[in-house]
């Protein structure tokens, strides 16, 4: 089984490195997908990600979307063009086509981030959380480096482009980390999707290796089935 793990878009494949290490130890074929940065995109957004995403893809693969990568999912499925067997969404976004991210936002955040633009940016992830969150959520210092390097201010353009109409075309799982994602937890269940729900962080992907490799592993099993 090959897993290709894509990053949020706020984020960078640090992020994916210990999970893709504990899935590579247990024997997986695993690519952590590079697709561009928002800023170099410029427009276009949702299908330039897909691409990249798409283009990670090798055989039949099990795409793993962490965060804001979920609603890039049904476009990256199309974009696969049958090599991809599955999506296993991770503490993510689910698709939301016909709408932005803003569109389905909690409003006091969106009002946070909109109140926070300069010339059109956002700042970067690690900007729009109080002092000391990050360092709770990645107490190591060498993996919180790595995570924090990728980042960079965001394009409040990408927040605002509906995401294409495509609906996902495959069969899917959720794995949900922290709490702030029990609305896409309970709405995966209503779904009908196998569900697994692990008592850590958003960011356990960085923190959690072992644990979250192994919640992929069961998901991607249940689909496979």
């Amino acid at each position: 089984m090959r897993f290709v793990l894509a990053p949020s878009p706020l984020l960078g494949p640090a992020s994916w490195d210990a999970t893709a290490r504990a899935l590579a130890e247990r024997g997986y074929d695993v690519a952590v997908a590079r697709p561009p940065a928002l800023l170099e995109i410029g427009t276009d957004y949702y299908p330039a990600l897909a691409d990249a995403l798409a283009r990670a893809c090798d055989g039949r693969a099990v795409l793993v979307a962490h965060s804001g990568a979920g609603a890039v999912a049904p476009s990256a499925v199309k974009a696969a063009a049958g090599r991809l067997a599955a999506v296993v969404f991770v503490d993510a976004i689910l698709p939301h086509p016909g709408r932005s991210w803003f569109d389905t936002a909690p409003p006091q955040l969106r009002a946070q981030l909109e109140a926070g633009a300069q010339q059109g940016l956002l700042p970067a992830w690690d900007g729009w959380w109080p002092p000391g969150a990050l360092e709770r959520l990645v107490p190591d210092e060498a993996a919180r480096a790595a995570v924090i390097a990728e980042l960079e201010p965001l394009p409040m353009a990408y927040f605002e482009e509906a995401a294409p109409l495509d609906e996902l075309d495959a069969p899917a799982a959720y794995l949900q980390l922290s709490g702030a994602y029990e609305e896409e937890a309970r709405r995966a269940i209503r779904l009908g999707w196998p569900v697994v729900r692990l008592p850590l962080n958003h960011l356990a992907t960085v923190t959690q290796g072992p644990a979250v490799a192994g919640a992929i592993e069961t998901l991607a099993g249940k689909l496979a089935a």
